[in-house]
């Protein structure tokens, strides 16, 4: 896995746009119109930010499994999210099956009407 294939991988799901809030070498990826739009991925040099779980307790599981490549992500983690390591312990299909659950939740919370079309056929 590497950050280039993580960017086509997320502009491929349907509403996904980058975004580059904080000016960083990497995107973060958004679903949602504009201002609306809320974040699934944070992208890096060596892994990636994902909601891990609806709860922290959910996204505790990936800590458990994988102690070296998974992290609570600084802020937010209390809220769920993780960062995953790539080129570690994690399979990259594990990395590309919790980037596509991340979207899913992150979409799931947005109002009916936000929710891009075909987003729920990923599923």
């Amino acid at each position: 896995m590497d950050v280039e294939t993580m960017v086509a991988h997320c502009a491929e799901m349907p509403g996904a746009w980058p975004d580059n809030p904080w000016d960083h070498e990497y995107p973060v990826f958004k679903v949602g119109p504009g201002e609306r739009g809320k974040i699934f991925a944070f992208l890096g040099a060596t892994g990636v930010g994902v909601k891990a779980g609806v709860t922290r307790e959910i996204a505790d599981e990936w800590l458990q499994r994988y102690p070296d490549d998974a992290g609570v992500m600084a802020y937010i983690g209390r809220s769920g999210w993780n960062d995953l390591t790539w080129n570690g312990a994690i399979p990259d299909d594990e990395i590309i099956e919790a980037v596509e659950e991340s979207y899913r939740l992150v979409v799931g919370k947005l109002p009916k009407k936000l929710r891009p079309e075909g987003w729920d056929e990923r599923g």
